[in-house]
């Protein structure tokens, strides 16, 4: 299997984002009418120093107990798409939040040929990144680009919200990972096709196998 991931050209995938992000603001709205969130009871807090077996690169981090759980599910999910030349990942770079409920993404690294290889990062735009953005769609309702790349994720039961960010991705994922370049906020569904659109895991599934080349 060829496992090599491609480079994208930053600017189409990052001017693509944006695009569509503009114009699910309002697709979003009207799709999506969302309870106004409630806040969130005092959670248990737990010491890790690692996320399903990968150490953590900055060492242990206290977080609340169902989003570490979360977490782990969500790399042992992205590992198990990942290609067979891999090993599972061996460190996660990446930062909680003060509210313990929030992580930042910085960078996944595995063994390859016995040398270690970073399968994301957050500063190279490629069919991995988009991948990565994928699994965590699969596993968290929000996911935000923060400054260098990184991807934030919040607690909470994942599912498609209509929300500008998850279309943004959708319609990038669709361009870059599928090839309709002319999806769009409004037809992307349709572009991929109901079987798998129709239901957003099975979308963010085969998304992330797409992205990482390990589509059967």
């Amino acid at each position: 299997m060829n496992d090599t991931i491609p480079s994208l050209s930053r600017r189409r995938v990052l001017v693509g984002a944006a695009t569509a992000s503009a114009a699910a603001t309002v697709a979003g709205a009207s799709a999506a009418h969302a309870a106004p969130p409630t806040a969130r009871s005092a959670q248990p807090l737990v010491t890790r120093d690692r996320l399903a077996g990968a150490r953590l690169a900055g060492g242990s981090v206290r977080v609340e107990a169902d989003f570490a759980d979360r977490l782990d599910d969500w790399l042992a999910f992205w590992s198990a798409n990942s290609p067979p030349r891999w090993s599972s990942p061996v460190e996660v770079d990446g930062e909680v939040s003060s509210t313990r409920a929030a992580f930042t993404l910085r960078a996944i690294r595995v063994v390859r040929d016995d040398q270690p290889v970073e399968a994301f990062t957050a500063s190279r735009v490629d069919t991995a990144h988009l991948a990565t953005l994928a699994s965590l769609y699969h596993h968290f309702p929000l996911v935000t680009v923060v400054s260098g790349g990184g991807l934030r994720v919040t607690d909470g039961p994942a599912g498609f919200t209509g929300g500008a960010e998850q279309v943004a991705f959708a319609v990038a994922a669709c361009r870059q990972l599928w090839g309709v370049r002319t999806a769009d906020a409004g037809a992307w569904r349709d572009q991929v096709g109901g079987r798998r659109a129709d239901a957003w895991a099975a979308f963010t599934r085969a998304s992330l196998r797409r992205g990482l080349q390990t589509e059967a």
